[in-house]
Parts: C-alpha cells; sequence; structure tokens
C-alpha cells in the first residue's frame, strides 16, 4: 500500500509525462515519443490509483481491469485505421457515461452528506459534471454513428431548433438553481436527496437530447470539427469527475484534454472558415455552411476517364507531382503503394510532394497518421496554406480518395453545406488526376464541379489497384 504522500508524487510524475505526451504529438517527428509518454503516465498514475490507501475492494477492482483491459485490446487490435475516428467518438461517449454514473454515485453516497457552502460547491461539482458527462455521452453516440454510417451525414434541421437549444439551456440553468438551493436540514437528507435526485434525473434526460440534437444538426463536412469539440467536452468530464472523487491527477488530465481539444476546435474552425460556436450550434446564425440544401447538384459536364498507364506516362512527363490523399486512401489501404509511388518518382527526380486539408478523412491528423505508417517523409507533407498558392505551378495532382476537400463549390456556391470551407484548388494546376471508384458524392453529400473540368481525369476503381498499376507503368 502507498501512502498519500507517495501517491500524491506519482502523480505529479503522471502528470508531468502527459504534459509532456501532448508536447510530442504536436508534431509528426515526435509523435511515436509522446505516445509513449502519455502510456507510461498512464501506467504510473493507474497502478499508485490501484495501489493507494484508497481502494478497498481489490477483487471487484480487478476483475473490472480485466474485463476493461481484455475489451480495450481486443479493439485495438481488430480496429482497422480508416475505423479510427469512430472508435475516438465512442470512446468519448464512455467518458461522458462515467462522468455521469460517478456524479450519481456521488450524489447519493450516504457519507457524502455536506453543509454549508462546502455542499454548495459539491453540489455544483455533480450538476455541471453529470451535464456536461451527458451531452458528451449522446453527441459522441450520433457522431459514432454518423462516422461509421449507421447515421446519415446529413444535418437534420428542426423547425426553431436554435429555440430548442436555448430552451433547453435556460431549463437547465433553472433546475441548476432550484438543485442547489434544497435545503438537507437535520432530519430530512432523505427527502433532500429524493427531490435532488428528481432534479438530476430530469438534467440528464434533458442533457441527452441537447447531444443527440446538437451533433444531428451538424453536416458531414463538419464532423472532424465535431470528434475534436467532443474530445474537449469529454476532457471537462473527466475533470468534473475528478472534483467529485477529490482526484487531483484526473482534474489536471481533464483540463488538459478539454483545453487542447477546445484549442483544437478553435484552429480546425478557423481553417475551414467556420465560426466555433456556429458549428457546434449547427449553424447559429449561418445558415449556409451546416444547413444549406446545397443548391444545384446536376452535373456540369462529362467525365472523362483515364487508364493507370496515361497516368504513368504523363507522371513521367512532369517535373512536380502533389498528391491530394483523402479517406478514400485510408478506406483501400493505399498509403504503402502511395509511400512506394512517391519513391518512384523521386528517382526518376521528380518534384513530389503531398498536400494536406486540415479535415482530409475523418478526424484531425488522420491523413498524417497514415502516411507516417507508410513512411512517407515529413518533410513532403505540407498542410493547404502552405502549398495552395504552388498548384498553378503544378504539372500533375492526383487526388486519391478526396471529395469535399477539393470541392470548388465551397468558393463558388454560396448555398452549397460546404460554401466558405477552404479548399484545395487543385484544378489550378496543369492536370488533375481523380482517382476513385465511382462518381459518387463526398462525406458532404455535395456533387463535386471539379470532375467536370476540362484538366481533371478521372482513373476510376480500387484506388490501391490504382496505384498499383501506375507504379507498374512506371
Amino acid at each position: 500500500m502507498m501512502n498519500s504522500g507517495m501517491v500524491t508524487a506519482a502523480y505529479i510524475i503522471a502528470a508531468v509525462l502527459f504534459i509532456l505526451s501532448l508536447a510530442g504529438l504536436s508534431k509528426q517527428e515526435t509523435a511515436r515519443r509522446g505516445n509513449q509518454a502519455g502510456i507510461a503516465g498512464m501506467a504510473i498514475a493507474v497502478l499508485a490509483t490501484i495501489i493507494g490507501d484508497g481502494v478497498q475492494s481489490y477483487g471487484v477492482l480487478l476483475v473490472m481491469v480485466g474485463i476493461g483491459g481484455a475489451i480495450g485490446a481486443y479493439l485495438a487490435r481488430r480496429v482497422e485505421m480508416t475505423e479510427m475516428p469512430e472508435l475516438v467518438a465512442i470512446l468519448h461517449s464512455f467518458v461522458g457515461l462515467a462522468a455521469v454514473l460517478v456524479g450519481f454515485a456521488s450524489y447519493l453516497t450516504p457519507e457524502a452528506h455536506h453543509v454549508g457552502t462546502e455542499r454548495t460547491i459539491h453540489d455544483v461539482e455533480i450538476y455541471l459534471g453529470i451535464l456536461i458527462g451527458a451531452l458528451t455521452f449522446t453527441g459522441s453516440v450520433i457522431a459514432f454513428g454518423k462516422l461509421s454510417g449507421k447515421v446519415g451525414s446529413k444535418p437534420l434541421i428542426l423547425p426553431g431548433r436554435h429555440m430548442i437549444n436555448l430552451g433547453i439551456g435556460v431549463v437547465c440553468l433553472v433546475l441548476l438553481f432550484l438543485f442547489i438551493g434544497q435545503a438537507p436540514e437535520a432530519g430530512a437528507v432523505e427527502t433532500g436527496k429524493g427531490w435532488g435526485t428528481f432534479i438530476l434525473v430530469v438534467m440528464t434526460l434533458l442533457a441527452f437530447a441537447f447531444g443527440v440534437h446538437m451533433v444531428m444538426a451538424i453536416g458531414g463536412a463538419d464532423m472532424p470539427v465535431v470528434i475534436s469539440m467532443l474530445n474537449s467536452y469529454s476532457g471537462w468530464a473527466a475533470a468534473a469527475t475528478g472534483f467529485m472523487l477529490s482526484n487531483d491527477l484526473l482534474i489536471v488530465v481533464g483540463a488538459l484534454v478539454g483545453s487542447s481539444g477546445a484549442i483544437l476546435s478553435y484552429i480546425m474552425c478557423r481553417a475551414m472558415n467556420r465560426k466555433f460556436f456556429s458549428v457546434i450550434m449547427g449553424g447559429w446564425g449561418d445558415a449556409s455552411p451546416s444547413s444549406g440544401d446545397g443548391g444545384s447538384d446536376e452535373p456540369q459536364g462529362e467525365a472523362v476517364a483515364i487508364t493507370a498507364d496515361e497516368v504513368a506516362a504523363l507522371c513521367k512527363d512532369s517535373e512536380s507531382v502533389v498528391i491530394v490523399p483523402g479517406y478514400g486512401m485510408a478506406v483501400a489501404h493505399a498509403q504503402h503503394p502511395v509511400s512506394e509511388l512517391t519513391t518512384q518518382l523521386k528517382k526518376a527526380g521528380i518534384n513530389v510532394r503531398f498536400a494536406i486539408h486540415p479535415v482530409a478523412g475523418r478526424m484531425p491528423g488522420h491523413m498524417n497518421v497514415l502516411l507516417a505508417e507508410a513512411n512517407v517523409p515529413y518533410d513532403l507533407v505540407l498542410e493547404m496554406d502552405e502549398i495552395n498558392e504552388d498548384l498553378s505551378d503544378t504539372d500533375v495532382v492526383i487526388v486519391i480518395g478526396a471529395n469535399d476537400i477539393v470541392n470548388p463549390s465551397a468558393l463558388d456556391n454560396p448555398n452549397s453545406p460546404i460554401a466558405g470551407m477552404p479548399v484545395l484548388e487543385v484544378w489550378n494546376a496543369k492536370t488533375v488526376i481523380v482517382s476513385k471508384r465511382s462518381m459518387a458524392t463526398g462525406y458532404a453529400g455535395v456533387e463535386n464541379p471539379l470532375f467536370f473540368k476540362e484538366n481533371t481525369r478521372m482513373l476510376f476503381g480500387d484506388a490501391k489497384e490504382s496505384v498499383n498499376g501506375i507504379l507498374t507503368n512506371l
């Protein structure tokens, strides 16, 4: 058993490792080291908590740790890289649900009869923890459904949706004052607890409804922002749980996750020319980006197909090639052939670079992780702002499984659901090759005029097979 001083020291070490982990994850070159620091910090934190003097039922605890560890190991080995966004979303829901359950348990614990100011503070912690946890839980479940295709990606726009959100917020605020205003006088504790429990249940149901409505009203193009936003919510839910359990490390970790997730959401909104509150409220005050009807989706011409050997010939005759990866590359597991294609083109003296859109894939950094997995050199991977101006001087752009992030409608069609979102202006290149299975729309469900431009050629088929075909002809 560790005494409280040793547990505190272990928590401090774990907190430092978590901070080092976040610092490492900010760059591709140090991301692996950042992950290792985070794993070490979590191992120390869990071990210190288990052998601390606050644990008594070791049998139950070890059984639960074994079950949870087995499920986690199974999912980690089974999940594909293409399924990582929905895995992250569902894990966020677990954090939210845990905050709800801990909140009710903390309130109903017989030993938790605080009085005076201490009791008010404790009740506020419980209330906010359950509120944030509940909306995080249902919001993450809906996000999981959208990312996995079980729920439609188009936004659900209800009449007066903003008034619904505002009404739920006002009711929850009123319930907060009612909750902290109930007085558990001596001999009336059970009555106070019963009324307080009823208020918590009503608030929890409202928060569940708000989480569903909030994410359902957000379109597919904005889902990467939703993922980072829910990550932030899960952090604040964890911090609230730490306050309820008087666990300092959980407070620190929750604050780190919550603040970093909020900063990431803000950065992504700026990159997408979105207003943060407009996204999380499903288009508050801005009907076009999140709730537009998409304008006309009629094809603007005839798409011209091309073969892998013709693409290889174009690449051989070019001086510069830019590759734009998207979710389709992840689905086809084409990152390794793409890496080999890069190597072959560079051996031929061709300048090859990658253009990464902030929301390429289904979550922040999705394409960066795939390219790093395939050992693509970091210096070849450029962000949208770094390469957009160079596309007009590029001979060949190869778009692999991307759609919405190269859609001119974002700039040309003010009624499009992705209107105003900065995109990679690949159509400015001399030739654009789009590798897709079909002419289907992207995740946002918007027709892409790029496919019908004069300098665009469509390479139909599985992305992995198409890239391998190009390699063979090279």
